[in-house]
């Protein structure tokens, strides 16, 4: 699996407090983006179903 670098726009007291919720957790500003990034994955296919993706 490659993995794939994403840029985004945030303000500095979003980003001050993410940095607060990933150290309360142990872990890094990315892999706290992750984990909520998985968690919503997760809630969509719950109440939509499985989200299919074509191979290339």
């Amino acid at each position: 699996m490659a993995i794939k670098s994403l840029s985004i726009r945030i303000d500095d007291k979003m980003l001050n407090k993410l940095h607060v919720v990933a150290d309360y957790e142990g872990r890094s500003a990315n892999s706290e983006i992750l984990v909520l990034i998985r968690n919503e994955i997760e809630k969509y296919e719950e109440k939509h179903g499985e989200i299919k993706i074509d191979s290339k």
